[in-house]
C-alpha cells in the first residue's frame, strides 16, 4: 500500500509534484474532531499524499474558518511541515452577512486572502482556487485582484472550482491579455454517477493544460457502499444529503454497482475511487475522510486496478452521456 501511495504526478504544468489523492478537508469541524482530523493530515503525508484542499467557510459546522484555523495549528507542529505541504484553499462562498462578504470582487479576494493566510498561520497560499464562477465580476477584476496577490507574494498559483469549460476558456483569454499565466487547475465533481465532465470540463482543462481535481468522487458515500451500510445500520455521510437524494433515482443502479464489487471481492468505495483515478485528464481525486479507516481505504484504491472489461461493466451500470467521450463527438454521429 505505502508504495502505491507514494506515487507522485504532476499538477499540471506547474512543475509541483504532489501525491496522487489529494486530502479534503470538509469533514474536519463538526463531522471529525482534530485530534482525529490531526492523525489522519500525519498519517496521509507519511504516505506522500502533500495536497491539503480546504476552503475558506470550511468548518461552518462550528463557524466559518474553522477548517483552515485547524490546518494552521497542525501546519505549524513541525518546521518542515509547511515546505512540505501544498496548502489549496478557496474564495467566493459567503463568509459574513455583508452585502460584500462573498462573490469575487477585487474587495471580497484580498480581504479573504489575507483572513486565510491568517487562519492558516502561514505567508502564502500554493493554490488560491475560486470556489465558484461569479457572473457579474469582469474576468479583468479577478485578475487584477489575484495578479496583486502573486506580485505581493501571498499566492503561488490560481485555480477555479465548479467552472464550465466556457469559464476556463474566458478566464485564460482574460489571463494570457495580462500576460499571466491564468489557472493552473479545475476542481469539479466527477464520479461514475456525475459524467458530465466529460463532455467541455476535462477536454476544455486538457486543452489549456490545467490539472484537474475530483471532489466528491464517491459521490458523498453513496458509492461507498451505501445500500449495504443501510442494511447494516452504519451508513453515515451516505444517509444524507447529496448521496441521499441521488439514491432515489439510482437505487437500481447502485445495486448493480454493489453486486459487481462484491462479485469482485472488493470493497464499493475502492472501486469508485479506482475507477475515476483510471479515467484520462484526471490529475488527483480529493478525498475527504472522516477516520483514518477511510483514508487506508483510499490508499489501497492506488493499488486497485481495473481492468478494460471491469471498466466496460461500470460503463454498462453508469452509462457515458450519447455516445460517450468530449462534447459534440458525444451526441453526433
Amino acid at each position: 500500500m505505502t508504495g502505491g501511495a507514494n506515487r507522485q504526478v504532476l499538477f499540471g504544468r506547474t512543475g509541483l509534484r504532489v501525491g496522487r489523492l489529494a486530502v479534503g478537508t470538509v469533514n474536519f469541524g463538526g463531522r471529525t474532531e482534530e485530534p482525529d482530523a490531526r492523525r489522519i493530515l500525519d498519517v496521509a503525508l507519511a504516505h506522500g499524499l502533500n495536497l491539503v484542499d480546504t476552503a475558506d467557510m470550511y468548518g461552518w459546522r462550528v463557524h466559518r474558518g474553522y477548517t483552515e484555523e485547524l490546518l494552521g495549528r497542525w501546519l505549524s507542529g513541525s518546521p518542515r511541515r509547511r515546505d512540505d505541504v501544498i496548502v489549496a484553499t478557496k474564495v467566493g462562498e459567503q463568509m459574513g452577512d455583508g452585502p460584500n462578504d462573498c462573490g469575487l470582487s477585487a474587495h471580497h479576494i484580498i480581504r479573504s486572502c489575507e483572513a486565510s493566510l491568517r487562519r492558516l498561520g502561514t505567508d502564502r497560499i500554493d493554490l488560491y482556487q475560486m470556489h465558484r464562477y461569479d457572473p457579474d465580476v469582469s474576468w479583468e477584476v479577478v485578475w487584477q485582484a489575484m495578479d496583486q496577490l502573486i506580485s505581493q507574494g501571498k499566492v503561488r498559483c490560481v485555480g477555479s472550482s465548479n467552472f464550465a469549460g466556457w469559464n476556463i476558456a474566458d478566464a485564460q483569454h482574460a489571463a494570457r491579455g495580462r500576460g499571466l499565466a491564468g489557472l493552473v487547475s479545475e476542481q469539479c465533481v466527477y464520479n461514475l454517477l456525475t459524467r458530465q465532465p466529460e463532455l467541455e470540463i476535462l477536454p476544455a482543462a486538457q486543452a489549456h493544460g490545467l490539472a484537474v481535481m475530483v471532489w466528491a468522487p464517491l459521490h458523498g458515500g453513496l458509492l461507498s457502499g451505501a445500500l449495504r451500510k443501510a442494511r447494516e445500520g452504519t451508513a453515515a455521510k451516505s444517509a444524507q444529503g447529496r448521496a441521499a437524494s441521488a439514491l432515489l433515482e439510482n437505487q437500481a443502479a447502485v445495486e448493480r454497482y454493489e453486486q459487481f464489487c462484491g462479485d469482485l471481492g472488493r470493497n464499493p468505495a475502492e472501486v469508485g475511487l479506482a475507477w475515476v483515478l483510471s479515467r484520462p485528464g484526471v490529475t488527483v481525486p480529493v478525498v475527504g475522510p472522516r477516520t483514518e479507516g477511510q483514508l487506508e481505504s483510499a490508499l489501497r484504491a492506488l493499488d486497485t486496478g481495473l481492468s478494460a472489461g471491469e471498466l466496460d461493466e461500470l460503463d454498462k451500470i453508469f452509462p457515458p452521456h450519447g455516445r460517450g467521450g468530449p462534447a459534440p463527438r458525444a451526441w453526433i454521429d
